[in-house]
C-alpha cells in the first residue's frame, strides 16, 4: 500500500508539472489588431484544450521589443514563443526571407505555389534549431507608403527618399543600396516615430499593419504594385513544447493551424478594406509602371543571393518559382 500511495503521489507530481506550462509568447501584432485577436484565442482554446494544463501568455504590440528581440529572448528562455514575420526570423534562419523578396513573385498564388515546395525544408532547419513552427500565416501583399507619390525609383533617388530597412541584416541594407535606394536601418519598434520625425520616409508593409499604426497619417502615398509577400509563423522553443505530453501537443497544434487558416481568411479581406477605409482619409494610390521597380529590384538579387540567403537555397527556390510559374501558363 505505501508503494502504491507513493507511486500515486508521484503521478500526482507528474501531473501538476504538466498543469505549470505557461508559454510567453511575444508579437509585434498591435493590441486589438485581428493577429492579436487570434492569439488570444489561441491561449483560451489551449487552455481549455489541455484542461488548464497549458496555459499562454501574449505580448502584444512590441512589448517585449522588435522581433529580433523577441527571438534573443526566446534564446535565453524569457519567451517561449513568438509570432513573428518571415523578415524577423533572420536572427533564426535567413531562408525565410526569400517569401518576401520584392518583384521576385508575380502574385500570391505563385508565391503560395513556391512555399508548399519549400515548407519542409525550411520547417526542418527550424527543427535543427531547436525551435518548432506551430503554423504559418499569410500576412499579404506588402506595398510601400511615401510621405510623397514616387511614380519610379529613379524620382525616389533624385529627393534622397530614404527607405525602412530591418536592423540585424546588414546584407539587406546591402541589396537595398544596389537597388538603388537609401536605406535607413532601425528597430521594427521606431518605425512610427522615425517616421512622423522624417528619419524615414517611405515604408513596405501591408495595408492593415499601415491603417492599424497609422502610419499612413505619414506616409500617404501607396506605390500600387505587390512589393512582396509577408508571412508569418508562431514558433516556439522546442524544449518547452515537449514539456506538454505529446497527446496534448497534436491537440494544441491543430488548434494552432485551424486559426492560422481562419485569419489567412479574414487578413485577405482586411488588407483590402484597409486600403479603402485609409483612402476614405486621405490616402493616394500612385499608379506606376512596373518595369523600372522590378528593374532595380533585380539589381539586388546578387546580392540576396549568398548573401541575405545562402546561394543554393535561393536557387532552389527560383527553380521552384519558375515550376510554379510555367503550371500556372499552362
Amino acid at each position: 500500500m505505501k508503494k502504491l500511495a507513493v507511486a500515486a503521489l508521484a503521478a500526482l507530481v507528474a501531473s501538476t508539472a504538466q498543469a505549470q506550462v505557461t508559454i510567453k509568447l511575444g508579437t509585434l501584432a498591435p493590441a486589438g489588431s485581428t493577429w492579436h485577436e487570434i492569439l488570444k484565442e489561441l491561449g483560451q482554446r489551449w487552455e481549455q484544450a489541455s484542461g488548464g494544463q497549458v496555459k499562454l501568455k501574449v505580448y502584444a504590440g512590441g512589448t517585449q521589443g522588435s522581433e529580433g528581440d523577441m527571438v534573443r529572448k526566446m534564446g535565453i528562455g524569457q519567451l517561449q514563443a513568438a509570432s513573428i514575420s518571415n523578415i524577423g526570423m533572420h536572427d533564426i534562419l535567413p531562408e525565410p526571407q526569400m517569401l518576401s523578396l520584392p518583384m521576385f513573385f508575380t502574385d500570391e498564388k505563385e508565391v503560395e505555389c513556391t512555399f508548399a515546395r519549400v515548407r519542409s525544408k525550411i520547417e526542418a532547419a527550424f527543427e535543427a534549431k531547436n525551435y518548432v513552427v506551430l503554423q504559418w500565416s499569410r500576412i499579404g501583399a506588402m506595398s510601400m507608403f511615401c510621405d510623397k507619390p514616387y511614380r519610379t525609383p529613379a524620382e525616389m533617388a533624385a529627393a534622397k527618399a530614404k527607405v525602412f530597412a530591418w536592423e540585424g541584416d546588414p546584407k539587406s541594407v546591402d541589396a537595398w543600396l544596389a537597388a538603388g535606394f537609401s536605406p535607413v536601418v532601425l528597430s521594427s519598434t521606431d518605425v512610427v516615430p522615425s517616421l512622423q520625425t522624417g528619419m524615414i520616409d517611405c515604408i513596405t508593409n501591408v495595408p492593415l499593419y499601415i491603417l492599424t499604426t497609422r502610419l499612413f497619417e505619414k506616409a500617404d502615398a501607396m506605390i500600387d504594385l505587390p512589393w512582396g509577400y509577408i508571412y508569418g509563423a508562431t514558433i516556439v522553443r522546442k524544449d518547452a513544447w515537449e514539456r506538454i505530453a505529446p497527446e496534448v501537443r497534436t491537440r494544441l497544434q491543430a488548434i494552432a493551424v485551424e486559426l492560422g487558416l481562419k485569419v489567412d481568411a479574414e487578413v485577405r479581406k482586411l488588407n483590402v478594406d484597409a486600403v479603402t477605409a485609409m483612402k476614405k482619409q486621405g490616402l493616394r494610390v500612385v499608379s506606376v509602371d512596373p518595369r523600372p521597380w522590378r528593374e532595380a529590384m533585380e539589381r539586388s538579387y546578387p546580392v540576396v543571393r549568398g548573401g541575405v540567403v545562402p546561394a543554393a537555397f535561393f536557387d532552389e527556390v527560383k527553380v521552384a518559382r519558375d515550376q510554379c510559374r510555367s503550371g500556372k501558363k499552362k
